[in-house]
């Protein structure tokens, strides 16, 4: 019996020892092949830009790639899907696997003002994302023909709105199109100023702009990046910036809030923002790691004075802080789209 107790304990140490190490090796195989983030990323990541190469965001889109690249130690390939005002794009990350190796850069378009502005959508903003953080805000500028504003005596804008109200619907705006943040803006503004105006839908913010300084139109509610060049040259006037807050590359110019606050303007904020998002489901740990990677980026300092010169400013958040933000835009351009009347088939 002593002997067969002696052997029987031979052989389970014996199986113990030459199991360790198997059982060791899948343990470490399971950490790396499981979704928790600690091997990720082990090859490219295409970052997708859901509009035409050119203009801020796709011009940050390539500043993060490359500096993500760095942190990541994997290419991060920028991959422009433009199509349907965003939605194509968008629409081709929400059907995406979600493990982190296709995110896209959603706007306050895709993400805000379409799902409302489009009788169908193709994906649900909120359901079908896993946000990862914002990542600028643009601020948009309310700008006027300088001859014009000189011929009707509009030198601010409370001239602006005096002029409007006692001169309905002989002031024209301009915008990129029909559900276009610009549109939206002097939609808004119309409603909280109560003052009437003729919208002008351009074939997209370039041709808007150019009618503007052609004085085909009156005023334009433009992108600050854009029109920063017009405005120092003279050939445009700022009247005030659409944000609640003062923009940093112009701190001596009102908001629409403040400027306007005695004409029933108060409140008023719009601005065009952007950031990273993942498909839904997206392991945690990943959306993390993308988050610290973004974060890390907006603090270095050459893209920082990379987006100034882009009229950008650097917003990073939390994936949470993000997706707050998605859900209360959702909300606020839903009632502006209503109110504009604007529909896009």
């Amino acid at each position: 019996m002593k002997l067969r107790r002696s052997l029987l304990c031979g052989l389970a140490a014996t199986f113990l020892i030459s199991a360790a190490p198997l059982a060791q090796a899948q343990s470490q195989s399971q950490s790396q092949s499981t979704p928790q983030g600690q091997a990720y990323p082990t090859r490219l990541i295409r970052f997708v830009v859901p509009y035409p190469p050119g203009g801020p965001l796709d011009a940050i889109a390539r500043m993060l790639a490359e500096k993500m690249r760095e942190g990541l130690g994997q290419q991060v390939i920028v991959d422009n899907r433009p199509g349907a005002g965003g939605n194509l794009g968008a629409d081709m990350v929400a059907k995406s696997p979600p493990d982190g190796y296709t995110i896209v850069m959603g706007a306050v378009a895709t993400h805000a003002i379409n799902p409302t502005l489009f009788a169908k959508m193709p994906y649900d903003p909120v359901r079908d994302f896993a946000p990862v953080s914002l990542v600028a805000s643009v601020p948009n500028v309310l700008v006027i023909n300088t001859e014009i504003a000189a011929r009707h005596n509009i030198a601010t804008l409370p001239d602006l709105v005096r002029y409007a109200k006692a001169h309905p619907a002989q002031l024209n705006f301009a915008s990129g199109g029909n559900g276009s943040a610009g549109h939206l803006a002097g939609e808004l503004f119309k409603s909280m100023a109560k003052v009437s105006m003729v919208h002008i839908p351009y074939a997209g913010a370039a041709p808007a702009q150019l009618g503007l300084l052609a004085g085909q139109t009156d005023l334009m509610f433009d992108n600050l990046a854009s029109a920063s060049q017009n405005i120092r040259a003279g050939k445009l006037k700022a009247l005030a910036v659409t944000t609640a807050r003062r923009a940093e590359s112009v701190p001596e110019l009102p908001t629409v809030a403040e400027a306007g606050r005695d004409y029933g303007l108060a409140g008023f904020d719009i601005n065009t923002w952007f950031g990273v998002l993942a498909p839904a489901k997206t392991p945690a740990p990943i959306v993390e790691k993308l988050n610290a990677e973004i974060r890390h980026a907006l603090q270095s300092a050459d893209v920082r004075e990379r987006m100034a010169k882009l009229g950008a400013e650097p917003s990073p958040t939390s994936p949470e802080q993000f997706g707050a933000l998605i859900q209360a835009e959702l909300k606020k351009y839903a009632a502006v789209v209503k109110a504009s009347g604007a529909k896009v088939d």
